[in-house]
């Protein structure tokens, strides 16, 4: 997650490579998406692959926002448990989004094996780690709600933690045999590779400078060129430029900065992380470790490594190695990067309807590769369609985030001051 390409990780190992030209022509299409990351090129794909002709207009690259900054856990549902999911939104509403993102692995994974989409495709499930005696009070709620709903989660002890992650710092685990790890820009692109041969026209460096209504078509200005769109899709998430109106997406930012070391020995890839599972904790400011398939240990957490918390966050980092993985404590990072995650208020995605057949889908507060995947293929079928129903959310007129820049400095400060004080000692 970094501004600085030479060091983020995914851009270096990435085997999927897609580059298209800035928009040069005028266009008029069905569909017009505006984002190249999981949930613009999802729709492009889907809307493609149904035969409707499709304009994605990417301000950078595509994947460059957090597609391609992601940690790469492809996980079930959010960060809310079942029962909090449905006491926002009603018995109806949230199960059905409760049911769609527990899905969105397969839906992921399916998309991968269709595509052949060379992204690491790991498969092993994840673990969610208790950092302690509360934490794991927290997985067991989250144990029981979610097997209640059909979630086939497994609650793990400390010892059976220790075992599969390989250190023994955590009171115990919550497994997700239907989540994995991916390498998200290959899978970002792999997604843009498929959408342009499915007949998608895709544009890089092509920033939209004006959006408008005009009759019953949207039209977006972009390079001095015109696109003219029956519908419209606004997917930038946590990296929306340029444009305010007719909509400009509201929600909190939040830092999340990760490190990678350089391949770890043998002997401690056969300990560490064996069976392949992707981590995070229960801790407020929350940690995520994982592997790629190089064998590198990739650490994360909240925090802006490019800021002024910056040595703070690259201390943390090593200091976090060493507690978890004495063994692997001094090898050298060699990559480190960061990138904003939009976060909502409740925490619950959100499909706002700014307009007529318009949607923009944002706030995935850090669960971007299910929901973007399900919101922006469901996205693109409802505009087709003009059926809101297919949506995984019931689309709202309006959404609005008070205090955005003071609560993201607040997190961004909690998360600077949890990384300059130690790292708490190992579970017992």
């Amino acid at each position: 997650m970094t501004s600085d390409r030479g060091s983020n990780l995914w851009r270096a190992s990435s085997r999927e490579t897609f580059s298209a030209t800035p928009l040069d022509r005028d266009l008029s299409v069905d569909l017009l998406v505006i984002g190249g990351g999981f949930t613009g090129n999802s729709a492009a794909l889907e809307a493609a692959r149904r035969g409707a002709s499709v304009a994605l207009l990417e301000a950078e690259t595509v994947g460059h926002g957090g597609s391609g900054r992601n940690v790469g856990l492809a996980n079930a549902g959010l960060w809310l448990p079942p029962d909090e999911i449905i006491a926002q939104m009603g018995e109806a509403d949230g199960t059905r989004l409760i049911r769609d993102l527990g899905e969105a692995p397969g839906r992921v994974y399916g998309l991968i094996e269709r595509e052949g989409i060379e992204c690491e495709a790991t498969r092993k499930g994840t673990l969610h780690l208790a950092h302690s005696d509360e934490g794991f009070k927290d997985l067991s709620e989250r144990f029981r709600q979610g097997n209640r709903h059909g979630a086939p989660l497994q609650l793990l002890d400390a010892s059976e933690a220790a075992k599969r992650t390989g250190t023994n710092v955590y009171h115990g685990a919550l497994f997700d045999p239907r989540a994995g790890t991916i390498q998200p820009l290959s899978y970002a692109r792999g997604l843009a590779r498929a959408a342009k041969a499915a007949g998608a026209a895709i544009f890089e460096r092509s920033p939209v400078t004006a959006l408008a209504r005009a009759g019953d078509h949207w039209v977006a200005s972009c390079n001095g060129r015109v696109v003219t769109a029956k519908s419209l899709l606004i997917g930038t998430n946590a990296y929306h430029l340029g444009i305010e109106t007719p909509f400009k997406p509201e929600f909190i930012p939040v830092g999340y900065c990760q490190f990678a070391t350089v391949p770890m020995p043998a002997v401690a890839r056969e300990k560490i992380l064996a069976g392949g599972e992707g981590c995070w904790d229960t801790a407020l400011v929350m940690s995520s470790f994982r592997t790629d398939h190089a064998g590198r240990m990739i650490v994360g957490g909240m925090g802006d490594s490019e800021g002024l918390g910056a040595p703070f966050h690259a201390s943390w980092a090593r200091r976090k190695l060493k507690a978890l993985f004495p063994e692997i404590g001094d090898l050298p990072f060699e990559h480190s990067w960061r990138g904003r995650i939009a976060m909502t208020s409740d925490h619950v995605p959100k499909i706002v309807a700014f307009g007529p057949n318009a949607y923009a889908s944002f706030g995935y507060s850090g669960r971007g590769i299910g929901p973007g995947t399900v919101f922006g293929t469901q996205a693109a079928i409802a505009l087709l369609e003009n059926n809101p129903d297919t949506l995984p959310a019931k689309p709202v007129q309006s959404h609005s985030e008070r205090f955005a820049s003071a609560r993201a400095a607040y997190y961004e400060f909690g998360a600077t001051l949890t990384h300059a004080l130690p790292i708490r000692a190992a579970a017992s």
